[in-house]
């Protein structure tokens, strides 16, 4: 029996590393300067770090260091993304396209602006969760100006084709090709210039950093490229984004950025093998099915287990971590709306569970919940006398 909690909803957040906190603790203590204030040394060392730490998050996605700038994290960069480019191109056209099972974030920002003259149209998904190129290709009008994909799906892993989706859209004309690599990266490699991507969004606390800060590339090769700010004020971040700069959290990320770099494949290895572990002993069961089973992340495991109810069997596992949705829509009643694109039934979405692994999860760890969870879902079963047609 595991005396401590079992963590497994890193796609929710994640567990600061040791080497990100030390990098981050001068910067509370001893470099506590503004960085923009560049009259003295304390304001000069932040400055540096800053800097430092842009070039940590441009290398992790082939940028170039002035194509990245800091936020309080992936919702705000997102804003910025598309609001700013949709608002500075509204001449050009007011039609976006986005994918129906994107981040409440995307899709809510979206939303706003189809209230303020923009039209929005969503592809759709099969039931791997994966988009049809030939229907994105339908919905490109002359009046499309953006296009935006995340990366892959926060709740089941699900991988876009990013490469595909930026030759169609590049091919046609010059249309903003914006994606929310928040739940991607650090997991598989990205390229930004290789891909042609406009605008890419991260978040520090995906990635063994700390909450509160992310960072957005924008594509400033593309001459066309235009944001109007969200946050006005000082004219901070070459004036896309006004505001004190979070200097510690911006270290943080920078750092995380630099361990990703140096150890990701055999990280990413070692992760997959434990969530296709998890999988093999679950899919010794009768209705166990893996929700969106294709090309998807190697820490992502979304299972929906037939007749089983997911917050009666979350309750028999007190000491496991683990989610039945998107932490971002918890405050939601309403069933997750990813499942949902993907033609689950709602009982169906009542009996899926999200087990999203990270850094420091054990081989021990996985046999326990492995082994956990077959208890478990058998006894449930036989006590309100389910059966598997």
């Amino acid at each position: 029996m595991f005396e401590k909690l079992i963590y497994l909803d890193n796609n929710a957040t994640t567990k600061v590393d040791d080497k990100v906190l030390e990098a981050m603790l001068p910067y509370f203590t001893t470099l506590y300067g503004n960085a923009a204030s560049y009259e003295h040394s304390f304001g000069r060392y932040s400055k540096k770090g800053i800097e430092n730490a842009r070039s940590q998050v441009a290398e992790l996605i082939g940028a170039h260091p002035n194509e990245i700038f800091f936020t309080s994290g992936a919702t705000e960069s997102i804003n910025l993304a598309i609001k700013g480019i949709a608002l500075a191109n509204k001449k050009k056209g007011n039609h976006i396209i986005t994918v129906n099972t994107e981040h409440t974030a995307i899709l809510d920002t979206c939303k706003y602006l189809t209230r303020n003259g923009f039209s929005v149209s969503l592809l759709n998904v099969n039931q791997q969760g994966e988009i049809d190129l030939e229907e994105l290709k339908n919905l490109i009008r002359d009046d499309t100006i953006i296009v935006t994909a995340m990366h892959a799906n926060n709740e089941t892993g699900v991988i876009h084709p990013l490469e595909e989706i930026s030759k169609i859209v590049k091919q046609t004309r010059n249309i903003y090709f914006i994606t929310d690599a928040t739940a991607a990266v650090g997991k598989v490699h990205i390229n930004v210039k290789k891909i042609a991507i406009d605008a890419l969004i991260l978040s520090g606390h995906k990635i063994y950093g700390p909450k509160g800060v992310g960072a957005l590339y924008l594509n400033r090769s593309n001459h066309y490229m235009e944001a109007v700010p969200q946050i006005h004020g000082g004219g901070h971040e070459h004036g896309y984004r006004s505001g004190t700069l979070n200097v510690p959290g911006i270290i943080g990320l920078g750092k995380a950025c630099e361990i990703l770099i140096s150890q990701m494949d055999e990280e990413q290895s070692r992760i997959g093998n434990l969530r296709n572990l998890l999988e093999n002993k679950l899919n010794v069961l009768d209705g166990v099915s893996i929700n969106g089973l294709g090309n998807r992340l190697n820490n992502v495991a979304n299972i929906c287990f037939t007749n089983v109810d997911n917050q009666t069997l979350m309750l028999s596992l007190p000491n496991v971590a683990a989610s039945s949705g998107s932490a971002c829509t918890s405050s939601l009643k309403n069933k997750s709306h990813v499942l949902k694109a993907m033609g689950l039934t709602d009982v169906q979405i009542s009996s899926s569970i999200r087990f999203s692994l990270g850094r420091f999860n054990t081989k021990l760890e996985i046999d326990y919940v492995g082994d956990t969870l077959l208890f478990n879902i058998k006894r449930l079963r036989e006590k309100f006398k389910y059966s598997i047609q």
